[in-house]
């Protein structure tokens, strides 16, 4: 008996957006219960009792929370193990941690909505002085994933389909252009993108296409 999956998040994030990309690959029937970040419903008690991290992908199976985007795929792996996010063998099961772990350590960390909105708000800083920190971060982990990409001489996906990279690296790409950041520096990442695009999955997971 499959378990009933919640997904709690907000249209527009990223780390949502993952959830959402992984939850269609591996086919699995789940409910969007969507979450106001601009309203700040993610800070209010009914919320916090939910998630106490206060923040957006909670994701709700049989009753059970669970948080943290990069967390959640693992356990969606290891509950659900068909279609599998991550490939046999250790060496390309590592390769896709690297990348993804980039970006959501070294990239997603410095530029999340709390980050950006204390750089504006408590410290004072005008927006063209974020937009440079998050140009800043960008190029210098992008440049480092489209390296590796370059050395493993990567097709449409980092292995034979998309799974555990694509899931984080393509709802960057969609921030990176919400902020004006110039991707054709990136040519591995755009064409992996691109490729994704056109998958189902991926169209569905898509903030354009999720309740407000």
């Amino acid at each position: 008996m499959g378990a009933l999956l919640r997904l709690h998040g907000y249209r527009r994030s990223s780390t949502s957006y993952r959830v959402r990309i992984a939850l269609n690959l591996k086919r699995l029937d789940h409910e969007i219960v969507p979450v106001n970040l601009l309203a700040r419903e993610q800070r209010g008690d009914a919320f916090r009792a939910l998630n106490p991290f206060a923040g957006v992908p909670a994701l709700e199976a049989d009753g059970v929370v669970h948080a943290q985007s990069i967390a959640i795929l693992e356990w969606l792996d290891e509950r659900f193990p068909d279609r599998p996010l991550l490939p046999t063998g250790i060496e390309k099961r590592f390769a896709a941690r690297e990348l993804a772990l980039a970006i959501a350590t070294e990239l997603h960390a410095p530029l999340n909505s709390p980050v950006l909105e204390y750089l504006k708000l408590d410290l004072g800083h005008a927006q063209a002085e974020v937009d440079i920190w998050y140009w800043h971060w960008l190029e210098k982990t992008l440049t480092g994933v489209e390296e590796r990409l370059r050395q493993r001489d990567t097709g449409d996906f980092l292995f034979d389909a998309p799974g555990y990279f694509e899931c984080v690296l393509v709802p960057q790409l969609h921030n990176a252009r919400r902020f004006a950041f110039d991707l054709g520096p990136y040519p591995h990442c755009m064409r992996i993108e691109a490729a994704c695009l056109q998958d189902p999955a991926f169209a569905a997971a898509h903030p354009d296409n999720q309740p407000a």
